[in-house]
């Protein structure tokens, strides 16, 4: 009897101990599943504003721009519409939106903008449609003249009471450099976001970065790592520029921007910004910086030529942030161009949006696979959709991750016992309960022979 009890515990354990190494398995696959996933490529949809329901956006293009004349973020989280009429405005109210009369509709705006452009060009100007208060703003640095300065001011009369002119003490520049350093015997300058055509994978930053065949290397490597090549770039005009990795990957951590100290944010997908939201700007120099969008289609006059349909914001930038990622909420919107001032007296920054350089670089943007499927994470929103859905003051860059190291290898996933490590001490459990069973029974099988061999020939 005693002896049938030990063969029922004996089992037993065997049982569980396998069970164990089972379980402990399945830990570890689940882990190692669950660990950071591959980059895939989200399609830039230029998708019409009607996407976006009742968005600022999908009214203004319902109503027209006749009666009209821009829609932003409020300080609720609700878009307002500008509005020239009370039909107008009951429409944006019926739509659970926000409307605000104004006396100029947004064709008289885009009027005055063209009138400007089509005067004589000066250097250090800069001009764009300040939606909330139905205005034209003119803006010319420390290097205009007088006598331009005079010239641009009697266009801006003659074009009437709601162009408002502004001097600033800086000095409108393109500015090179940003999130992730690469250099070219040019300058220095900065990684935007990782893109790709389907078979080949690019960096897309500023066009004023280099010119077609510049050669970028790696800072990070002594300036001894080819990193690519510019193989397309427009600037001025607008600003943006391709360059291909020399190996025709981006590698791991595609879908990461820098934002200091070894961390990053995941970006996935791209969009369009709104007038009021709140955005962030990463740049080598000066860091990790936020502020608000301040304008759309914004005009610069850089001393290089004019850039034109430009993101206008109050994030700080300095000498060496240029091309350097915008982004908001884990969404990409632009890459930095140029702007004045500096981090610590403030100034205005423009950005290329990143859904107009894509769409004519005929790329996507890289993001995990997860995001690409819109598992666990944001997708893509349409070229034209205002996708922060929150109060501008609830913004944040986007969920963190590391920019470097995060290995996804079978051997650095085994290491690593944060993922799996309840998974190894199961197995390893089980193990030790098989050959502790497993020697018990070679011992109890040892003495009983050895008894019987005793009866046997003592």
């Amino acid at each position: 009897m005693r002896h049938a009890r030990r063969r029922v515990v004996r089992r037993g354990t065997q049982l569980a101990a396998v069970g164990g190494l089972l379980l402990g398995g399945a830990m570890v696959t689940t882990a190692m599943a669950s660990g950071t996933p591959g980059t895939s490529a989200v399609p830039f949809s230029s998708g019409s504003a009607t996407q976006a329901g009742d968005t600022g956006a999908a009214l203004v293009a319902k109503l027209g721009t006749a009666r009209t004349a821009g829609s932003w973020i409020g300080a609720d989280g609700r878009p307002v519409v500008a509005v020239t009429d009370a039909g107008a405005a009951a429409t944006v109210k019926q739509a659970g939106a926000e409307p605000k009369m104004v006396s100029h509709s947004m064709n008289e705006l885009k009027a005055a903008t063209a009138t400007l452009k089509a005067a004589p060009r000066v250097a250090g100007t800069a001009w764009a449609v300040d939606y909330k208060t139905n205005r034209v703003m003119v803006e010319a640095d420390s290097t205009v003249s007088a006598s331009d300065w005079s010239d641009l001011s009697r266009v801006a009369a003659g074009i009437g009471g709601f162009v408002q002119m502004q001097r600033s003490e800086g000095k409108f520049t393109t500015r090179l450099n940003g999130a992730q350093p690469i250099l070219s015997t040019g300058g220095r300058c900065s990684a935007g976001f990782n893109v790709t055509n389907g078979t080949t994978d690019f960096i897309l930053t500023a066009g004023h970065c280099g010119p077609a065949n510049t050669i970028w290397f790696d800072e990070g490597q002594g300036n001894d790592q080819q990193v690519g090549t510019t193989i397309d770039t427009q600037f001025p005009g607008n600003d943006f520029s391709l360059i291909q990795y020399a190996n025709g990957k981006a590698g791991d951590n595609a879908d990461v921007v820098a934002i200091g100290n070894g961390q990053g944010v995941r970006i996935t997908g791209a969009a369009d910004p709104s007038v009021g939201e709140k955005v962030f700007r990463s740049g080598s120099t000066s860091g990790l910086h936020d502020g608000t969008v301040t304008a759309l289609n914004a005009t610069v006059n850089y001393p290089e030529g004019t850039v034109t349909g430009l993101i206008q914001t109050n994030v700080c930038a300095e000498p060496g942030d240029s091309g350097g990622p915008l982004f908001s909420n884990g969404i990409a919107l632009g890459m930095t161009s140029g702007g004045s001032g500096d981090c610590t007296t403030g100034g205005v920054t423009f950005f290329q949006p990143v859904t107009r350089a894509m769409a004519a670089l005929n790329v996507q943007l890289i993001v995990t696979k997860q995001a690409a499927a819109g598992q666990g994470a944001t997708p893509a929103p349409s070229a034209s959709a205002n996708h922060s859905a929150i109060a501008p003051s609830a913004a944040t860059p986007g969920s963190t991750a590391p920019v470097t190291g995060d290995d996804t290898s079978l051997v650095a996933r085994l290491t690593d016992t944060r993922n799996i490590g309840p998974g190894l001490l199961v197995i390893g459990g089980s193990l030790i309960a098989l050959v502790g069973t497993r020697f018990i029974r070679a011992e109890q099988d040892r003495k009983a022979y050895q008894r019987y061999y005793s009866a046997t020939w003592g």
